[in-house]
């Protein structure tokens, strides 16, 4: 595994819940760890590795403040992640399978080039290796990361979680084990998540499972083309942003916004729906808890427990703020 000149090899771990201390160390070294059950990694417990992957500046960021949030620096990842999280495991299997198999005959990667884990709960993580395009470290690389994946994930027909874009955001180790079900985040071969039953997936997530981690794969002209979109995408709205604040340019509530408060949403989308919603307050300088006043109830009626709501409504601000 590769990373651009030696530019972002800092990430953060956490043991135990997501409230602890987030920890700086060698993000490379720390996933390999946890792929190979290394005893450091403590596999028995909780544990969360940073989604993404940063340089110097937060590594300052947080021996300064001894924290992560506020955050705004650069940052990169060598995998870029879907979460697909679903109450019903058979409805997380046929997504994450559809997901799959939608990235592997897009792109030139191989079954065994993309990662896929059973989340340890109700659905499924694919990491798909960046070295398809080959972006370098930047302030905007998380949000392009959810533009690309909104993109692959919108036209295979999966609905996916938006909210792990954040650029601080922490994401369940390989091989930890989950607090609620007592399951491991559980590695599958490409074969083994498309052709076995929900059932003895759930069984094999019972141990945790050594895996290698594989070689990244070369260049693939249909991801560099999706990649470069999705960042003018970004450089556009960010320059639409700027140029309303100039002129003094009054934000709109979208429909999606004021059909999700009525309406909710239903289980494959309300993720994604209400993270853009919460995105869409933003523009008029909501507050967290004035968008919880407005988003929760919906939120809670789709079926979004308490702590899934409020992660998501923070994520959508703060993805406003990162991209005005």
């Amino acid at each position: 595994m590769v990373r651009p000149s030696n530019a972002s090899p800092y990430g953060f771990r956490i043991v135990g819940s997501c409230q602890n201390e987030r920890r700086l160390v060698d993000w490379l070294t720390a996933f390999a760890a946890y792929s190979q059950c290394d005893e450091r990694a403590e596999c028995d417990r909780e544990a969360y590795l940073s989604a993404f992957t940063f340089g110097d500046a937060f590594r300052d960021h947080l021996d300064a403040t001894g924290s992560t949030r506020g955050y705004l620096g650069e940052c990169w990842s060598p995998w870029l992640w879907f979460d697909i999280d679903r109450e019903d495991i058979q409805a997380a299997t046929t997504d994450a399978r559809r997901l799959a198999s939608a990235l592997v005959e897009r792109f030139a990667v191989a079954g065994d080039e993309l990662l896929a884990f059973y989340s340890g709960s109700k659905g499924y993580h694919l990491g798909l290796p960046t070295s398809l395009w080959d972006p370098i470290p930047s302030t905007s690389f998380a949000a392009t990361c959810r533009r690309f994946a909104e993109s692959v994930a919108s036209a295979a027909s999966v609905a996916i979680d938006s909210g792990v874009y954040d650029r601080v955001r922490a994401f369940r180790a390989p091989n930890s084990r989950h607090p609620k079900t007592g399951r491991y985040k559980r590695w599958l071969s490409l074969h083994e998540l498309l052709n076995l039953r929900p059932d003895r997936i759930l069984s094999l997530a019972a141990e945790p499972e050594p895996f290698d981690v594989p070689e990244p794969p070369a260049v693939d002209a249909n991801a560099v083309r999706l990649w470069r979109d999705a960042a003018t995408d970004i450089d556009q709205q960010r320059i639409a942003n700027a140029d309303r604040r100039s002129t003094g340019q009054r934000s709109t509530l979208n429909r999606a916004t004021l059909d999700f408060i009525r309406d909710g949403a239903t289980n494959g989308d309300r993720h994604r729906l209400l993270f853009s919603a919460a995105a869409n307050l933003a523009e008029y300088g909501c507050s967290f808890d004035l968008a919880v006043a407005l988003l929760g109830e919906a939120a809670l009626d789709s079926g979004l427990s308490p702590s899934e709501m409020r992660r998501q409504i923070e994520c959508g601000l703060r993805h406003h703020k990162e991209e005005a």
